[in-house]
């Protein structure tokens, strides 16, 4: 299973998902993917050990994968303070695979019917939902 991370200003969020999931990815493809090389940097940093930056390996990753992960911004033009771009946006949106985000209410997005939590119970959540889209 290919599994993308993606994460853009800081990188904590992808850092955070990627020190959380860690064990249980193990035979499973991950890479991280940042939207500037701080981010990127960042998710290294977790453990990830496979690691692009920009907007061709965003496009080009999501094609085959079969769950990317990141922040909500993800799939929204321009957001995360206008890292993520158009193409960046579409190729995620428009990819087959499972999408898992998490709801950061930043950049006006706001998921109505969801709860405010602290950013590491949103990350507990996403190793759970990944626990069940590997099998586990």
């Amino acid at each position: 299973m290919k599994i993308v991370v993606i994460d853009g200003q800081g990188g904590r969020i992808g850092k955070m998902i990627i020190e959380e999931i860690s064990d249980m990815v193990i035979g499973h493809e991950v890479v991280a993917i940042g939207t500037n090389a701080l981010a990127t940097s960042s998710m290294i940093k977790g453990g990830a050990t496979l690691a692009a930056t920009g907007e061709n390996p965003v496009v080009v990753n999501v094609r085959d994968a079969d769950v990317v992960i990141g922040p909500i911004g993800i799939i929204v033009a321009d957001s995360l303070l206008g890292e993520v771009t158009e193409k960046m946006a579409v190729a995620v949106a428009s990819s087959k695979a499972k999408k898992i985000l998490v709801p950061i209410s930043k950049c006006n997005q706001v998921v109505v019917g969801v709860q405010e939590l602290p950013l590491s119970k949103y990350i507990e959540l996403v190793r759970e939902q990944l626990k069940r889209e590997l099998g586990l």
